[in-house]
């Protein structure tokens, strides 16, 4: 399902299209098929292996129960990522990147927590005690946290991924991540140096086509990492159930006898 990759539909998308020749990085030359008018063509023929390369491990990654965090800043990736990553059910960060997000995560979720502990308020009637002043301040602040950190309300620890749309723009994440060995995947433009990632994805990481393309694979696979570790928990449960020894049912008690009358 997740594997079936056609050159052609990377085609028509434009994942070809590189940047500027004079704007290029070396280390990209063995995914540079050609150079047409001034720009890099990618080898998409290069592009599908690697997507499929990169959804193997996303799946396993997946199916281990570990949470991917997807991250895209730029105009043109946010509501694709917001609604690829939202439909996997996974983590997302399209606004700016909350520096330490990772290497001083234990405060990040110290912030998450304080969004809880609001709407907490919100609901025992706590915070209809505030001044209105203070009201006003609880809701910037509430509003504040949501927009950063919302979407990454529900990752309780490390993820065991980073996919990153345009390496360059995101080095803060990018270095954080190396910093404590979580694996990258990435969409890796002409402009960028692949050695920065371990899931290199040539691709265009400037049109909003292209990115779409490349993340409906992505999540694609992501989604099928779920469904096989679901199924394997309701097979392991249902074996359970299965081998479990029955209860005996309770004998029942006998009618005390009858006494006999004189």
């Amino acid at each position: 399902m997740a594997n079936n990759i056609e050159v052609k539909d990377l085609l028509d998308a434009g994942v070809h299209f590189g940047h500027l020749t004079r704007k290029w990085d070396p280390n990209m030359a063995p995914y540079i098929y050609m150079e047409r008018n001034g720009i890099h063509i990618i080898n998409l023929y290069k592009t599908a292996a690697k997507i499929s390369e990169a959804n193997e491990a996303l799946k396993k990654i997946a199916a281990s129960g570990r949470k991917i965090l997807f991250v895209a800043t730029k105009k043109q990736a946010k509501d694709i990522v917001a609604e690829k990553a939202g439909n996997a059910n996974m983590p997302y960060i399209t606004e700016r990147w909350p520096g330490g997000m990772l290497t001083n995560f234990v405060t990040i979720r110290k912030a998450v927590k304080k969004m809880a502990s609001i709407d907490r308020m919100k609901k025992d009637g706590t915070f209809m005690t505030l001044s209105k002043k203070e009201r006003l301040q609880v809701d910037r602040l509430r509003a504040k946290l949501e927009k950063n950190l919302g979407s990454i309300s529900d990752m309780t620890r490390l993820p065991g991924a980073l996919f990153v749309v345009d390496i360059k723009r995101e080095h803060i994440a990018i270095k954080e991540a190396q910093k404590l060995n979580i694996p990258i995947f990435a969409m890796v433009d002409t402009n960028s140096d692949p050695r920065e990632v371990d899931y290199v994805i040539p691709a265009n990481d400037d049109a909003s086509k292209s990115i779409e393309n490349i993340l409906t694979h992505v999540t694609d696979a992501v989604i099928e990492g779920l469904s096989e570790r679901k199924a394997e928990k309701e097979a392991k449960k249902a074996e359970k159930e299965a081998t479990a020894p029955k209860a005996e049912a309770p004998a029942k008690a006998e009618a005390p006898a009858k006494e006999e009358t004189k």
